[in-house]
């Protein structure tokens, strides 16, 4: 009697939970989406030039980093070529020495310092965007020529206008902030593989895992190659990249 008595309350507030969840959810569409899709061709530039996109964040940011990270290097949808993708977040060995030798707000600009070049990619992801490390990783990323892409929250107004592209979810609760960033971020996913890989002509989306036609990998490979052979290499001598254009579905 006592847990059917219990239930009932806890039931509530589940449904309060994940009512307000889906009402902020559906602020984003309306909210975000060009913003999300600037950012992506900015990113689809970026790679198929044979740049970088790094990705930084603390706590439950951080772990956003990885699994976004994590869908470039390996896949959202379909099988293809990896994305050069990293998150600042996974080395313990780095963070715990510049943290102990120059100070937390440096862990990730440290870092972009020896990694990143220019027309690179940060995504930097701060809910509430006051984050110092996180700021400064922007700070660093622009003095190096790069591109960022901020996640934040309705409070992060001041961090929103350091970032070339801003993703805000329109809410100021950190766990509905944290669900807006993984939302926009695998909708960024999803559209760079979309406009890198696009699908053979008849088929559809496809469910996780379809397989790509080779040509289209193939080509996607030699354009790679040849930014790695040519201009990418040039790049570190702090020439900044061309402009490319999202790849076009097959004719």
């Amino acid at each position: 009697m006592g847990q059917n008595r219990d239930r009932g309350p806890l039931e509530r507030h589940a449904r309060a939970v994940l009512r307000e969840a889906g009402t902020a959810m559906r602020r984003l569409e309306p909210r975000c989406a060009r913003a999300v899709a600037e950012a992506a061709e900015s990113a689809i530039a970026c790679l198929e030039s044979g740049g970088t996109v790094f990705f930084c964040g603390n706590g439950g940011s951080a772990a956003d980093s990885q699994h976004l990270a994590a869908e470039l290097a390996g896949r959202y949808f379909v099988d293809r070529p990896a994305l050069a993708a990293i998150a600042l977040t996974t080395n313990s060995s780095s963070l715990t020495a510049i943290g102990n030798d120059y100070g937390f707000d440096q862990t990730f600009s440290r870092q972009l310092e020896g990694l990143g070049t220019p027309g690179d990619v940060l995504v930097a992801i701060t809910t509430s965007g006051a984050s110092a490390n996180v700021r400064r990783a922007v700070e660093t990323a622009h003095a190096l020529g790069m591109t960022v892409i901020g996640m934040t929250g309705s409070k992060g107004a001041s961090f929103a206008a350091l970032c070339d592209h801003a993703l805000v979810t329109p809410h100021p609760s950190t766990p509905r902030i944290q669900e807006g960033h993984i939302t926009m971020g695998h909708a960024l996913c999803e559209l760079i593989e979309r406009a890198m890989f696009p699908p053979p002509r008849g088929a559809g989306a496809g469910r996780k895992g379809a397989s790509v036609a080779n040509r289209d990998a193939g080509a996607v490979k030699r354009r790679r190659g040849a930014a790695i052979g040519g201009g990418w290499l040039k790049r570190r001598g702090g020439a900044a990249k061309p402009r490319v254009r999202a790849a076009k579905a097959p004719r």
